[in-house]
């Protein structure tokens, strides 16, 4: 599949594997792990839903390569984002680049379709998309996504960073902390060399396998992005040991000074002792005295828990571009519009 229109074309891959030789330095020039390689090469190995295919859009300028939109069709169009994605953003060549030009060409491309759904997003691409969609004649929806909790925490040590939270989550993390420290034959393992990775995941699997956690929409995923981020350097998988049990397991990745933790579990059998909450505790330690990080990110989702650990929340936005002259994009944007004038109509019980 391909388009074209003034110096710019639009090519449409369904695998990594048959991009051409010069889309490499795209994901060469990567600035965030859910941008690179590895992980596009875990998301298409393992969370493709079925009935859908891939579109990995290859955006040339001047036959250059100067953008790669990795999408999904299932019926519909949408960007290729998993339940496990923090970020979604297209890569762009290093250099000088008109971005503009780039998100006009991709919104043209959607127009083949009545509706083209991406999220994820942060809200300064958001708000280029939107204006490449409108430059392109579709009608742009905004929404917003998911929450993102995070704080700066540099140049803090341990006891500055626990200062800042609130005061029960303090009393209750230096409590649960020094009970750990008396618990006999307890201990904490940082897994994140390649040579011990495997065994870090064994131990994360089999905490996981004995949480409150829903079984995973792709049981391979976890295993298999852990293994992505310790190919890059950037995987720390954390693990509080009682005995010869794990009692707690938590998936990090530690990139340009910036501590995410993706996923965390702990084992039900040993809910007394908080293993949550002191495995928590000695992972952020950790990333603030030992990795010298500038900021600690809790990834996705407003869970209620997150605004103790960490004090600051951004937005990551989704965008529908709809084609009103598509029958379904008429009926979309119809739904959207309604939605908005109810929205406006409904009364405001906060106050």
């Amino acid at each position: 599949m391909r388009s074209a229109e003034g110096g710019t074309t639009v090519e449409a891959f369904e695998s990594l594997d048959i991009l051409p030789d010069d889309a490499r330095p795209l994901f060469d020039a990567a600035e965030n792990f859910f941008s690179t390689r590895a992980w596009w090469e875990v998301v298409l190995a393992h969370a493709i839903p079925p009935n859908a295919s891939p579109r990995l859009l290859l955006i040339r300028q001047d036959g250059q390569p100067k953008a790669l939109f990795p999408m999904l069709f299932n019926g519909g169009f949408r960007a290729l984002t998993t339940p496990y994605t923090c970020l979604y953003e297209p890569l762009f060549a290093p250099g000088d680049t008109d971005r503009g030009l780039i998100f006009a060409a991709f919104a043209r491309f959607c127009r083949t379709f009545a509706t083209t759904r991406l999220d994820a997003l942060d809200p300064a691409i958001a708000g280029e998309i939107a204006a490449g969609g409108r430059q392109a004649g579709l009608a742009v929806a905004r929404f917003d996504h998911f929450g993102n909790w995070h704080e700066d925490v540099a140049g803090l040590d341990w006891t500055a960073w626990l200062a800042r939270r609130p005061g029960a989550l303090r009393e209750t993390i230096r409590r649960r902390t020094r009970r750990a420290e008396r618990l006999a034959e307890a201990r904490f393992s940082l897994f994140h060399e390649r040579s011990n990775i495997a065994s870090g995941i064994a131990a994360f699997e089999s905490v996981y396998a004995r949480s409150w956690k829903d079984p995973e929409p792709y049981p391979a995923f976890n295993p298999a992005q852990i293994r992505a981020a310790a190919s890059l350097g950037l995987a720390r998988v954390g693990v509080w040991w009682i005995g010869d049990a794990p009692a707690a397991a938590q998936f990090w990745i530690v990139e340009h000074g910036r501590a995410t933790v993706l996923k965390l579990a702990h084992d039900e059998a040993f809910k007394a002792h908080s293993p949550g909450t002191v495995l928590t505790a000695w992972m952020i330690r950790h990333m603030i005295e030992r990795e010298r990080v500038a900021a600690v990110d809790f990834g996705r989702g407003d869970d209620p828990y997150k605004q103790g650990w960490v004090a600051d929340r951004g937005q990551r936005m989704g965008l529908m571009l709809i084609n009103p002259r598509h029958p379904s994009g008429m009926i979309a944007l119809a739904r959207h519009t309604l939605g908005r004038i109810r929205a406006r109509l409904r009364p405001d019980h906060g106050t």
